[in-house]
């Protein structure tokens, strides 16, 4: 059974699977320019990934570069996904590393379902925030209107 990626996105199959033994026989790895390519993303992007344990190629080319199984642009997407949901790349590693080490799929999704409620709840409060922001701007503005000419006298 392959465990899912925990985010709404019907277009794209979200199963975490092992690249095929075949993979590099039959080129379906990517280098990481293609990888970048494909998601969107900068290859600094990629390395930065890497570098923060989100993203592991699963070998290196004669030459040296990073190559990448097929399913890492899904793990890229998702990614992204989570950056746009306001979780930050910190935050997004623990996400992985939770997902990765629990023993179970129902385990994993306990504790990432905390970690989203938990953003919903700060996504509530700057809402609140943004919503007595908008008020006081708008009745700056109100007053401001109300001013046909603003003398300091």
């Amino acid at each position: 059974m392959a465990l899912r990626l925990p985010i709404v996105d019907a277009s794209v199959d979200l199963a975490l699977r092992p690249p095929p033994a075949d993979a590099a026989a039959t080129g379906d790895l990517l280098r990481v320019g293609d990888l970048a390519q494909r998601t969107g993303k900068t290859v600094r992007a990629m390395h930065l990934y890497e570098e923060l344990g989100l993203l592991q190629p699963v070998e290196r080319s004669k030459g040296g570069f990073r190559l990448y199984a097929p399913d890492a642009e899904v793990r890229v997407r998702w990614i992204a996904k989570l950056q746009d949901m306001g979780f930050s790349l910190p935050d997004i590693r623990e996400l992985l590393h939770e997902w990765e080490r629990s023993g179970s799929a129902s385990g994993a999704m306990t504790r990432i379902r905390e970690l989203y409620r938990e953003k919903l709840d700060d996504t509530r409060r700057q809402l609140r925030r943004l919503e007595e922001l908008r008020h006081e701007l708008e009745a700056s503005v109100h007053y401001l209107d109300t001013c046909e000419v603003c003398d300091p006298e």
